[in-house]
């Protein structure tokens, strides 16, 4: 096994645990995450939607079924990482943290996808 084909699927393993989590805590924790949404600005009607599409992306991704419903998984992905790293920024939290962290996975995994065979 290459180093190129373990940086692919550490960085993706890593991606997907962050999403499920960030999805079972939208699930699980549905008044704590409505309290972080209130103070963003967003509406909380989207916090169910967003917690299946989390799935649903960890989903097209692991499975390799559809090329591209896994790019678009990507992009989605890449879009909430972004998003919720400015929107955590200026409620004033900072910008390091799980989202952060996230662009980074989000960015590797999807440049390092050609080397993962």
């Amino acid at each position: 096994m290459n180093i190129k084909k373990i940086v692919y699927w550490l960085a993706t393993l890593l991606m997907c645990a962050l999403f499920l989590f960030s999805a079972g805590m939208y699930l699980l924790k549905y008044e704590m995450v409505t309290g972080f949404f209130k103070e963003f600005g967003f509406p909380v009607w989207v916090i169910y939607p967003l917690a299946i599409a989390k799935i649903l992306g960890v989903v097209a991704i692991l499975s390799n079924l559809n090329k591209t419903l896994r790019e678009w998984a990507y992009a989605g992905f890449f879009f909430d990482v972004i998003l919720a790293t400015a929107a955590h920024y200026f409620a004033g939290h900072g910008l390091i943290g799980p989202s952060l962290f996230g662009i980074v996975l989000v960015i590797i995994s999807r440049i390092m996808l050609t080397y993962r065979k």
